[in-house]
């Protein structure tokens, strides 16, 4: 069963490009980019992963390693684990930078530190070639329906030379500063979400103790303030003890790892955000590092 929503694409003039990475969102991302007609060609680690998505999206090609990906490309996208990973597939003889031709832009769609995109940023410069960070928000499903939300940083010309091909899997795709400011905006975005959902969690949790319908609760307080993305989409499947719907606690005590890390930096003060992250933690104690970020009910229960 194909991970690619159908999509109406802009018309755009198409361009060689490469996607490194082909998890749950790249997978879908770089499959939007050959459905709207650029020329693909992909790099996972496991290449069995590239042969299936190569299957699903004829006429573009698979590549043993990031750098023959990267040659001859006017844009290289990554969605790839974390900083290491990010540096294994950009960096080093076979990394994407070593086959990229010049004025090319690296494009990294990975949730990282605004440390390494500067550093990659600076590296790409050296070498005559340009890189953006640019992490996406919108989970699994907004990849599959090429509904993501990126938020950029990095020099205007670049950006400008690749938002027309990545609005294929884009709903917005945004420059929000210098480089680096993707990733911190990223990191606003994460904040925000792990106090929404602690707090949905305590809402839901209360009203089950209280014996009321939580399907009908919802319904309702979905109709006014109490409205969120995270309550018309999780708020039921909580309530339903389900948690198999995407982004998943590993990943997010990662991402909120970069967050508090960048804040012991700029000195932000960040007491909720600290708190959910240790309850995150007793959810992966909990067997659940897997399950979805909606799990942190599980620990009130």
């Amino acid at each position: 069963m194909s991970q690619i929503a159908a999509k109406n694409y802009e018309a755009t003039p198409a361009r060689k490009v490469a996607f490194l990475g082909l998890g749950v969102m790249g997978y879908p991302m770089a499959g939007h980019l050959a459905r709207a007609g650029h020329h693909v060609t992909v790099y996972n680690r496991s290449a069995a992963k590239a042969a299936a998505w190569a299957a699903e999206c004829p006429g573009n090609a698979t590549a043993p390693t990031p750098r023959e990906a990267a040659a001859g490309a006017d844009i290289v996208f990554a969605c790839v684990g974390n900083d290491a990973d990010l540096r294994s597939v950009v960096l080093g003889p076979d990394g994407a930078f070593a086959g990229m031709k010049p004025g090319a832009v690296f494009v990294d769609h990975t949730t990282a530190s605004a440390e390494v995109a500067r550093e990659l940023y600076a590296e790409a410069q050296k070498r005559g070639l340009h890189f953006v960070d640019a992490p996406v928000s919108g989970g699994q499903a907004g990849a599959q329906n090429g509904m993501l939300t990126v938020m950029c940083g990095g020099d205007a010309a670049a950006f400008d030379n690749v938002k027309p091909a990545a609005m294929a899997f884009s709903r917005a795709f945004t420059l929000l500063g210098a480089s680096g400011a993707g990733q911190l905006a990223k990191m606003v975005n994460q904040i925000c979400i792990a106090g929404l959902v602690q707090g949905l969690s305590e809402a839901i949790a209360f009203g089950q103790q209280a014996g009321l319908d939580m399907h009908q609760v919802l319904d309702v307080i979905g109709k006014g303030a109490a409205q969120s993305w995270q309550l018309d989409n999780r708020g039921k499947t909580m309530a339903d003890d389900k948690f198999d719907f995407g982004f998943a606690v590993d990943w997010m005590r990662k991402d909120l790892g970069l967050v508090l890390d960048e804040a012991k930096r700029n000195g932000a003060r960040l007491p909720v955000t600290a708190l959910v992250d240790q309850f995150y933690a007793d959810v992966q104690k909990m067997g659940g590092g897997r399950w979805d970020t909606s799990s942190l009910i599980r620990r009130l229960r």
